[in-house]
């Protein structure tokens, strides 16, 4: 199997449920992933090396999950020039609202590509990195338009069940 191109990094394994369609989305791809649990907060030394290493290690793609305070994406995207997608986790008492501004409103210069909050986010955050590596990879760019193929076939049948004969 190929070495992961693709990290994903969460603030803590809690985490792993919510974020599953990104790790699912991608091996539906046969792309593997890195997975891991570290802590803007908890760990932090240890989190900035990982991402400063990434690239060495080649990863193209991090996408980072996070709920409350969601500094995790930032992080990374402080310690790297690798693509950062931030998935915020509704994790919180508020629903996800603080993770969502607090990983949206990166500074400039420190860029930070947000998705939706929750489980939606995570399989787009996964589809956004496919699409990333697909610049470079023309059988990705093959299976990425086979599968959008796929959701419109799906769609059409949807939307034509619900239109009624007259």
């Amino acid at each position: 199997m190929p070495e992961p191109r693709v990290a994903i990094i969460m603030g803590s394994a809690n985490d792993l449920p919510r974020v599953q369609g990104a790790v699912d989305t991608l091996r539906s791809f046969d792309e593997p992933c890195e997975v891991r649990f570290l802590s803007a907060h908890r760990t932090p030394h240890e989190t900035g090396d990982y991402f400063s290493s990434a690239r060495k290690r080649g990863i193209k793609v991090i996408i980072c999950a996070a709920g409350g305070a969601a500094h995790l994406a930032g992080v990374a995207a402080a310690h790297t020039t690798l693509p950062v997608l931030g998935i915020p986790l509704d994790s919180s008492p508020i629903g996800g609202l603080d993770a969502l501004m607090s990983t949206v409103q990166m500074p400039p210069g420190i860029p930070v590509a947000t998705m939706a909050v929750g489980s939606w986010g995570a399989t787009n955050a996964a589809l956004f990195a496919l699409s990333i590596l697909a610049l470079q990879d023309e059988s990705l760019t093959e299976k990425l338009s086979s599968y959008r193929e796929k959701i419109d076939r799906k769609s059409t049948r949807l939307n034509s069940s619900h239109v009624s004969q007259s």
